[in-house]
């Protein structure tokens, strides 16, 4: 019985989809099937099947300066069947593939930890696991993006929803019509997947973007009404924003043409997440065009705040020998290697030897940073670019 079952089941998964694919599913499809077809060629012609995957390693990362974001060089990394350090790599490879193309087949989406549980199972005959934990899964993920050049939404992978927005925008979110400034206090929440097939902008009035780091600054903004009262979009990203997060800025900035402005802690973490914003990130390097934002600008903290807000000596906090080895890494990054500005900052960060977070400025008053600090940095138009 449980031999039947397992075979009932290989043909459920295996069986034709009634789907409607779109064009971006058939052009990924195509490229699934393309990897498969050379694995299949080179066993038909003898040679040992293999995986090139691209590198996602600092080392083929580079710098685009007249771009203004990173881009991902040539390196790749081989992966054989018969290559006993490679072999496992390289079988969870295609089965994720054969996952991803599942789910397009079937014209359904899963998240993270879904297409994990999905794929994992013992291996007949071993007591090997395709998948120790769902950290492996998320790696072989990534891998398979890199190879197809293309992002995991486009494989029918999400993450959760993490970042939200309030504002004068309305827009068509799988076909609801949405009202980003009647959406309560929670605001509207961005999802995974922000593709124009998914999210359709139909109006907005807004003047520029406000992008704060955590959502207890962002409820603050939200609850002063700022974004009323400065006629913009208010957004978070709960930390790092998420690639839902960070493609949905990128599509406003470049579709609306709103420019984006960054509220963030100042330690080399709120730095850290300016860059990734600005110049896009190592892991993405291949999809920077479609996640950079090159013209945001840093309206704070700065590190010169606790003077110029004249701020008590109980919001310092201490860095620590990480924090300062981190802020010496991003300041050789080649994007702020080139800037006096951003030097002149990390520089005076350290020398200082503490940090602050955005909240701190509720020291001076609760609404601080929206009624004073913000408004004034805009209209003096002090920011880091």
């Amino acid at each position: 019985m449980a031999r039947k079952s397992r075979r009932s089941t290989s043909e459920s998964r295996s069986s034709p989809s009634t789907a409607t694919l779109t064009l971006k599913d058939k052009k990924t499809l195509g490229s699934l099937k393309g990897v498969a077809n050379d694995v299949a060629d080179c066993a038909k012609t003898g040679r040992a099947p293999h995986l090139d995957v691209p590198s996602r390693s600092l080392s083929n990362v580079k710098f685009n300066k007249s771009r203004g974001f990173l881009e991902m060089g040539s390196g790749k990394n081989r992966r054989e069947l018969f290559n006993l350090s490679q072999a496992k790599a390289y079988m969870q490879t295609l089965l994720v593939g054969s996952g991803c193309k599942r789910l397009i087949e079937q014209g359904k989406t899963t998240s993270l930890r879904g297409i994990y549980y999905m794929l994992k199972h013992s291996i007949e005959g071993t007591k090997e696991e395709t998948f120790d934990d769902q950290e492996d899964s998320d790696t072989i993920i990534e891998d398979v993006e890199v190879t197809l050049a293309a992002l995991r939404e486009e494989l029918h992978v999400y993450a959760s929803n993490r970042g939200n927005l309030v504002g004068p925008l309305v827009l068509n979110d799988s076909g609801d019509e949405i009202d980003c400034t009647r959406m309560g206090s929670a605001g509207y929440s961005i999802p995974s997947i922000v593709e124009p097939e998914v999210i359709e902008f139909k109006k907005c009035t807004a003047r520029f973007i406000l992008h704060v780091e955590k959502d207890t600054v962002w409820r603050r903004f939200s609850e002063d009404k700022f974004w009323l009262k400065h006629n913009c979009v208010v957004s978070h990203g709960a930390g790092q924003p998420p690639r839902g997060v960070r493609r949905m800025l990128h599509r406003m900035h470049n579709e609306l043409k709103l420019p984006v402005y960054c509220l963030l802690d100042n330690d080399p973490w709120g730095y850290y997440i300016y860059s990734v914003i600005k110049q896009g990130s190592i892991n993405l390097a291949f999809e920077s065009a479609r996640m950079g934002i090159p013209d945001c600008r840093y309206i704070g903290l700065r590190s010169k705040d606790f003077e110029r807000c004249q701020l008590s000596n109980s919001v310092k906090i201490n860095l620590n020998d990480t924090d300062v080895k981190r802020a010496k890494q991003i300041a050789e990054y080649p994007w702020f290697k080139g800037k006096k500005a951003w030097q002149k900052e990390i520089e005076l960060m350290l020398k200082n030897g503490f940090k602050l977070e955005v909240e701190s400025l509720i020291s001076k008053d609760i609404s601080y940073v929206t009624e004073t600090y913000v408004p004034e940095r805009l209209e003096e138009k002090d920011w880091l670019d």
